[in-house]
């Protein structure tokens, strides 16, 4: 929400996502195992587990750079080396 391409917001968004990210680093790291559940539920309100968070973490990590990969190649035309 309230996207503009000003070098002062731009900055806030990465101060903001590193923070999460330290923050998240410090969560697993001081978790006592992955099976710890966390507040997140499914839709049937069953805790997720911090596994299942990590896990799910990686997929949508992988799904975006496959779409930012796409739209790399609609640039530059290079395909997968």
């Amino acid at each position: 929400e309230d996207v503009v391409a000003e070098p002062a917001a731009v900055a806030e968004a990465w101060q903001a996502w590193g923070e999460e990210i330290e923050f998240a680093d410090r969560f697993v790291a001081s978790a006592s195992d992955l099976d710890l559940l966390t507040a997140k539920v499914d839709e049937r309100g069953t805790p997720r587990s911090l596994r299942w968070v990590l896990v799910h973490l990686i997929e949508e990590y992988a799904r975006h750079n496959g779409h930012a990969d796409l739209l790399r190649e609609c640039i530059d035309g290079r395909v997968g080396q």
